[in-house]
């Protein structure tokens, strides 16, 4: 069709701008003699440009007006001549050209314009096509948006798609197809995109969208997650960070919620954290999470640790300003986050690097720029150690403790080891998981995936012959089977929980076993019997601390031994001062206070603080004695556990007046006196249990020491009775009496009547 040559001014009124069409004179397009409402300009430089016009009989023959977006885009000058001749879209057209979405990036005109209140993109949408309907539109084309007279608005053209009529009239199912040009209908369907760095505030889901994508990856199942025992945790953890990221972001607009950022996952070492941690970038339909050791950050330029910092949270800035509410969420998972985000002032040294990478990730996750689109989750078994304003809310606000599995937690646990094994026929009928369970009080789940690869080494061990060469049995494949004596040699023998009984400690305080030498010592052990229930009782307050005083040498740590040991506890610790030789105070008090907070982590715990005045370096001679470990035993004598978890505290002493004058025996529930033996019966009883004197020496010894005073404690007691061993019997009753009264333990010159 013949071109006429126009020349370019600019829009001729305000209102005719915000239409974004080209302004001509009618009479100029009338010899066509059709009804043309899109014209087609060429500049000159090869392009042709697509306007749709509107007409305004007060314009110069001859001209043409564009406003100043267009003409930026067409790239035309004031007075410029310009090629002009008609356009029209043609529905049976080869390419096609009627739009069935345009993506659109928005922003501000001017600065007057920015406000904070949100843009709801349906709304948006609903006006753009009720302005715009009917116009042509080009990829990069600029255009002006007057949004309901209040804000002006611009728009870049960034992505058009075009239905293929021909095939949707041929009966086929026609997917959209990438256009450059196209017109816009009513129906098409906008998408809003943030224009990058603008501050503009877009909410909603525009007018045509498909539903938007889930959080939750759809292929996720939840059965399958491999976590055992972290049930509660998990679901606690879904509920504070995720709740809230499963609804449209209207909803949240509405609710003036703001998304959690941060979790922080603490606890003993192989409880889990780090396999929940991955699971959860696994679940969420997400950006692949990042996944950083916290020593990785560090570097020795200046400045680099703090450059590291930043790089992590790059890509979330770069779509958080091009999509605003609408962007993906970005997961930064840090290990071992107590190596970086140590308390600011705490880390000795003048350069101070690691108190500015605690500043540059505060400022990320919660600094005047903040982001809406990251999910950090640190991991550590040090929570003390990590800086405090890392920990308030907005930052990582849910802390979960992930602590050792319960019983039902460690039957998940063996189930999913032994998974496999079940699969191939390789575990024995004889393994009863529900026993190991039992069995493994006080495992972490690291040490319960140690257990059965323990179990495993030891059946394989057994078809393995080493003799000069090493040969494994040819039909091991076949023969090849875990069995319960493989997991209990495994218990016996291999895996010792970090959290379980101090068993070896016990061994040796019951080495010579418990001499119930009078109703003196079954009285201790029926009291003690009795705080041990009272410890177990829901309605108890989960604090329940004893203190065995009595004379050196009467048996205390015995006693104290035996109720742990009858206690039954998972955890039992033994705090003696032979393990704190040589410490500083202070590292006396971090050494008793790592015991408490490591009974804290199980359900039902038992310390064992063995001879206290040795521990509180009490000496006669001065007095003297350690105020600030007294101090640190007091607090957490007298504090209670956290809820859900009961301790029992069991303490010995041979100083009891030392101990009331230091303030300490109203710290106890209950004080339980161990007496020497005060009778030549108490003395007696000790003999026969010991099994080293015959009926006649007994009695022998019985008659010699009948009325007279006794005082001895039962452990000097035994120590003879272990001399007496060597002796040779004609001398035995003889040496064995006089070696009494050496002692000081019994006077032969006293009667008693």
């Amino acid at each position: 069709m013949a071109a006429m040559t126009m020349k370019a001014t600019k829009c001729p009124t305000d209102e005719l701008m915000f239409t974004n069409c080209a302004v001509v004179n009618l009479a100029d397009f009338s010899h066509f003699g059709k009804d043309v409402k899109h014209i087609e300009i060429n500049t000159g430089g090869g392009r042709p440009y697509v306007f749709s016009i509107r007409h305004w009989n007060d314009i110069e023959h001859g001209c043409i007006g564009f406003n100043a977006p267009s003409r930026k885009w067409a790239g035309l000058d004031v007075n410029q001549m310009l090629e002009v001749r008609p356009y029209f879209f043609d529905p049976n057209s080869p390419t096609p050209q009627f739009l069935s979405s345009a993506t659109l990036e928005v922003g501000f005109k001017q600065k007057k314009h920015i406000t904070q209140e949100p843009f709801d993109t349906k709304q948006l949408s609903l006006e753009f096509l009720k302005m715009f309907a009917g116009q042509a539109l080009t990829v990069k084309q600029q255009l002006l948006f007057n949004y309901m007279d209040k804000t002006v608005l611009t728009i870049v053209v960034k992505n058009l798609e075009a239905a293929d009529l021909n095939a949707i009239k041929a009966g086929q199912k026609a997917k959209p197809i990438q256009a450059q040009i196209g017109l816009l209908l009513g129906d098409t369907a906008i998408v809003f995109e943030k224009e990058e760095s603008s501050p503009i505030r877009l909410i909603g889901q525009a007018v045509g969208l498909q539903p938007r994508q889930s959080i939750i990856n759809p292929s996720w199942d939840f059965q399958k997650m491999g976590i055992g025992g972290l049930d509660n945790e998990f679901n606690a953890i879904f509920r504070r960070a995720f709740a809230s990221r499963v609804f449209p972001p209207e909803v949240v607009e509405q609710l003036g919620c703001k998304h959690v950022k941060g979790i922080l996952l603490f606890g003993p070492p192989g409880t889990g954290k780090t396999l929940m941690a991955r699971q959860i970038g696994q679940m969420l339909n997400a950006r692949e999470p990042k996944i950083v050791n916290g020593p990785q950050i560090l570097d020795k330029y200046v400045g680099e640790s703090e450059a590291n910092v930043r790089r992590l949270f790059a890509d979330a800035e770069e779509e958080e300003k091009r999509m605003g509410p609408n962007s993906g969420l970005h997961i930064i998972i840090f290990d071992e986050i107590d190596a970086i985000c140590k308390a600011r002032g705490s880390v000795a040294g003048a350069t101070g690097v690691h108190d500015t990478v605690v500043n540059q990730l505060l400022a990320k996750i919660d600094g005047v720029e903040q982001l809406n689109n990251i999910l950090v989750i640190g991991m550590t078994n040090r929570r003390d150690m990590i800086d405090e304003a890392l920990l308030r809310p907005g930052r990582l606000e849910v802390q979960m403790e992930i602590g050792l599995p319960s019983e039902t937690g460690r039957f998940q646990i063996l189930n999913i080891h032994t998974a496999r094994m079940k699969r191939y026929k390789k575990l024995s009928a004889d393994v009863d998981l529900k026993e190991l369970a039992t069995l493994t009080k006080n495992f972490s789940g690291a040490e319960i995936e140690g257990l059965v690869r323990a179990a495993q080494s030891t059946a394989m061990n057994r078809l393995i012959k080493a003799t000069s060469k090493v040969e494994v049995d040819p039909e091991a494949m076949e023969k090849l089977n875990v069995c319960r004596s493989d997991f209990l040699h495994a218990l016996e023998n291999d895996i010792k929980p970090a959290f379980g009984t101090s068993s070896e400690a016990l061994e040796r305080a019951l080495a010579r076993g418990i001499v119930i030498w009078g109703r003196p010592v079954s009285s201790v052990l029926e009291d003690g019997s009795l705080l041990i229930e009272q410890v177990r009782s829901p309605e108890s307050a989960g604090l329940v601390s004893v203190l065995l005083e009595g004379a050196p040498n009467s048996g205390k740590t015995a006693l104290a031994a035996q109720l742990a040991k009858i206690s039954d506890f998972p955890f039992v610790k033994v705090c003696s001062p032979e393990e704190m030789v040589g410490y500083t105070e202070s590292a006396k008090c971090l050494y008793i206070r790592k015991v408490f907070d490591d009974a804290y982590r199980s359900s039902l715990s038992c310390i064992l603080v063995d001879n206290i005045e040795r521990l509180l370096d009490y000496g006669p001679i001065g007095p003297r004695y350690s105020n600030l470990t007294l101090q640190a035993l007091l607090v957490l004598l007298k504090k209670e556990p956290p809820k859900g978890r009961k301790l029992l505290v069991l303490c010995t002493s041979s100083r009891r007046q030392v101990l009331e004058e230091m303030e300490m025996i109203p710290a106890f529930t209950a004080v339980l006196h161990v007496p020497n033996l005060n009778t030549p019966e108490h003395l007696i009883a000790v003999l026969e249990e010991s099994d080293v004197f015959s009926k006649k020496e007994l009695q022998s010894i019985a008659k010699k020491i009948h009325g007279h005073k006794v005082f001895v404690g039962v452990k000097k007691v035994l120590a003879l009775i272990d001399m007496a061993r060597q002796m040779e019997e004609q001398y035995r009753v003889v040496k064995f009496i006089s070696k009494l009264e050496e002692e000081g333990a019994i006077d032969m010159g006293t009667t008693v009547h």
